[in-house]
């Protein structure tokens, strides 16, 4: 099984060659934690780490 990798710049976890977010292509398998967002809108989570689309994110990422 392959190591997920998400975007450097938004945190969020990529499939494919391109961040659905930012369209940026720089992405890291060395990451550590995941959180899901189910509703960004009205999430305190969401606020506090500044996402405001909802998916699977890594906490740190580097």
């Amino acid at each position: 099984m392959a190591k997920k990798k998400c975007c450097k710049k938004c945190k969020i976890f990529v499939e494919g060659n391109e961040c659905p977010i930012c369209k940026d292509n720089k992405f890291s398998t060395n990451w550590q934690g995941r959180i899901f967002i189910a509703d960004a809108a009205k999430s305190g989570i969401a606020q506090k780490i500044g996402v405001e689309v909802k998916g699977e994110y890594a906490l740190k990422c580097r």
